[in-house]
């Protein structure tokens, strides 16, 4: 996220804070010289408060200009550091005044407040004893005598100081409050835009990848690694010529609806959607989280199962809208060591996979008749155990001297037991798809009784 994009808070202190605390240590040490002159004037303070009073007009503007230079990389630090150098003084010039108990209140109460501004409870207990080491150094310097009762109007003055002084540092708060509600309002804008574009470019590469990018765990370079996949091929037989027999919309909508289906359904096994090539998908398993190749394997073999069943539901649907040609999926999958990882340029990155065992993949894919699912050995002995295969025998597949072991992929082997729930069958001017644990109780009755009535007729044409 850039800082264009987004604003800065700290920008925003580190603009601002430096000058209001400036007019904020300017009233405050202004108030005092009054208070002080004042005092004087009425007999009730010595000639040495203009010693105060000339401390007091040049500090702020001292230490405003000391610290400038300091406050651009360390703000926080320099601002802490002054406030308690004001704690410390404070304490001081109340110890050299002499102050009677009445304005030593408002005068802490000034300061106190300076202080509650800081923040955190444990910087304001590190202030006030700050205040009492200031304090404790100036009477040990110069002695604790008692000037006597206050005259009113000097008390009326500080008393006026002290709140025009609070009521300064009040109005600073609202109006950095409100500054900060912007800012938060600006932000959060900011940061909704962000969200849209960055979901709305996250459908252009695997939510897998995606999440890893901005959880921290990849980094956007060019780089590759090896790792044992389990890679995935497939494409609809005829779908190519489907296409000039189709308008050009209907023909999209179809599309879409297939991958939409299919994207799914990888994404329920864990897949990572490599890419799509036309009607063709490729998919892969074992990065960026893998549960292990044996795992990783059955997972891609459920999907092209459960992939092969759904394209009997989609032609079905097809079949609704006149689409006469028997759409069907055939699949490869292969197992191996790939290079996976960002190709391309600095500027423009595809994560994908590369090797020998990726075309293996593509090669079985193409070697596959409609509806068939092909793997390879090294892939089958991974998954012997909970799928039901079948040689296929050898064949020999571009870019490959040796011939290649085939498998094809019967069924899970639960699925041919005596409780199968799934049942397929097709032929010509018959198709029957079942999976009896997905059909809702009100209606196991009435799809029962449908086929009775069926099979019955089939019977009884064949007997006839």
């Amino acid at each position: 996220m850039s800082n264009k994009m987004v604003p800065s808070s700290s920008a925003f202190k580190n603009k601002n804070s430096p000058r209001q605390d400036y007019l904020s240590r300017l009233t405050g040490y202004g108030m005092t010289a009054i208070i002080v002159l004042t005092g004087y004037a009425l007999n009730y303070f010595d000639s040495r408060v203009f010693i105060i009073a000339l401390v007091c007009a040049i500090y702020p503007h001292l230490t405003f200009l000391i610290s400038l230079p300091f406050r651009k990389n360390y703000h926080q630090v320099t601002r802490k550091i002054l406030i308690h150098i004001d704690a410390v003084l404070c304490g001081v010039l109340l110890s050299y005044l002499h102050v009677s108990i009445e304005l030593a209140v408002l005068f802490l109460i000034m300061i106190n407040t300076s202080f509650i501004i800081v923040g955190s409870l444990s910087y304001w207990v590190f202030c006030i004893v700050s205040l009492a080491a200031g304090t404790v150094l100036g009477t040990y310097f110069f002695g604790d005598v008692s000037l006597g009762p206050v005259p009113p109007p000097l008390f009326l003055i500080t008393s006026l100081g002290v709140g025009l002084h609070l009521a300064y540092i009040a109005y600073n708060a609202n109006r950095q409050a409100r500054d900060l509600v912007r800012l938060k309002l600006k932000y959060q804008s900011q940061l909704e835009r962000f969200q849209i574009l960055s979901q709305q470019a996250s459908k252009y590469v695997a939510p897998q990848i995606w999440e890893t990018i901005f959880s921290g765990r990849r980094q956007v370079r060019l780089e590759t690694q090896r790792k044992k996949l389990v890679v995935f091929f497939s494409d609809i037989v005829g779908f190519s010529a489907l296409s000039d027999q189709m308008e050009a919309e209907a023909f999209t909508d179809l599309l879409n609806q297939y991958l939409t289906d299919m994207s799914r359904i990888a994404l329920k096994y864990g897949g990572t959607i490599d890419k799509f090539i036309g009607d063709g998908i490729m998919i892969f398993f074992g990065d960026p989280v893998s549960k292990g190749t044996k795992k990783d394997a059955l997972a891609c073999v459920s999907m092209a199962i459960e992939m092969r069943r759904h394209m009997l539901r989609l032609r079905q649907q097809w079949s609704e809208l006149g689409i006469s040609s028997p759409l069907q999926i055939r699949m490869g999958i292969n197992t191996g060591y790939c290079t996976v990882g960002n190709f391309g340029t600095e500027s423009r990155m595809d994560y994908t996979i590369v090797g020998k065992e990726v075309n293996l993949a593509s090669r079985l894919e193409s070697k596959a008749d409609p509806g068939e699912i092909l793997i390879s050995h090294e892939t089958y002995a991974l998954i012997k155990d909970k799928i039901i295969c079948r040689e296929r025998g050898n064949t020999l597949v571009k870019g490959f001297r040796d011939p290649i072991h085939m498998y094809q992929v019967v069924d899970f082997r639960h699925a041919l037991g005596g409780n199968s729930s799934y049942i397929s069958q097709e032929a010509e001017g018959f198709s029957l798809y079942l999976e009896s644990d997905k059909v809702k109780e009100s209606d196991k009755e009435r799809i029962a009784e449908e086929l009775e009535k069926v099979a019955r007729r089939l019977r009884n044409k064949i007997t006839t």
